[in-house]
């Protein structure tokens, strides 16, 4: 990992992606020039050997793209790594390439806020479906999903999940990224980690929209399963469950 001091803007937004055409532009376009200009913003897609359109996109938008040139599959705390490591912003946000914003400037400058006024070392936001694929069933699960994510963020070990994970500079590099050996869970093991160098919140109001595609191939109850089982795992046993975490495309 660079050293943290490595600075230049006040925001790098940096998107993991692999095979990501159908959605990324939608991400993308949120940044536009008004937008990097009001909060010295850079865009990095950090891609992990995408074969479909998702270079030629990135490239009209992204400020810098990150190419894993590498044999083996990269995963996704290998993707986020890449990118960091090429950033220069005080605050980093990761973003997967399936989610949206909701209000873009308040996120951006509230997060600025937190992290450079407030002495936060990373924000965690609530997840939603995209509203118009939005079910019951979506709204029911988030809905609690995103109370207890609030609730370990705000009294226990720390919780953020991966669709957007704001953190501070300089506590990421301190607490070394991701942890690339994890398949999955990675996002609470780094939460957890950066709960032990400051203070995490959770804003109810940095809403996240994502792609449901997941649940839509796979349920709910598998879904529910696979987050609990590698949480639990590497919690207690520093490791995940899962060998790889399958893309759904």
């Amino acid at each position: 990992m660079p050293d943290y001091k490595k600075s230049g803007n006040q925001i790098s937004i940096i998107i993991p992606a692999f095979n990501e055409g159908k959605y990324i532009e939608r991400l993308l376009r949120q940044f536009d020039k008004k937008v990097r200009n009001e909060f010295e913003l850079e865009i990095i897609v950090s891609d992990g050997g995408s074969k479909d359109s998702t270079i030629e996109i990135a490239a009209k938008y992204a400020d810098r793209i990150v190419h894993h040139k590498e044999k083996y599959r990269q995963n996704i705390s290998q993707g986020r790594n890449a990118g960091a490591e090429a950033s220069r912003g005080d605050v980093l946000i990761f973003l997967n390439a399936d989610t949206y914003v909701k209000d873009t400037g308040k996120v951006l400058g509230e997060s600025i806020r937190e992290i450079n006024e407030n002495g936060v070392s990373a924000i965690a936001c609530p997840i939603f479906v995209f509203p118009e694929e939005e079910k019951f069933s979506d709204k029911t699960f988030h809905f609690f999903y995103n109370k207890y994510t609030s609730f370990l963020t705000n009294y226990f070990m720390g919780m953020g999940r991966g669709e957007c994970h704001i953190i501070s500079r300089k506590r990421f590099f301190e607490a070394g990224g991701y942890n690339e050996r994890l398949a999955a869970g990675e996002d609470y093991d780094l939460y957890m980690r950066l709960k032990k160098r400051g203070k995490l919140i959770f804003r109810k109001d940095f809403i996240i929209y994502e792609s449901p595609r997941r649940y839509r191939k796979f349920g709910y109850l598998k879904v529910a399963w696979d987050w609990g089982i590698n949480s639990l795992s590497v919690n207690f046993l520093k490791k995940s469950v899962s060998k790889e975490w399958e893309a759904v495309r």
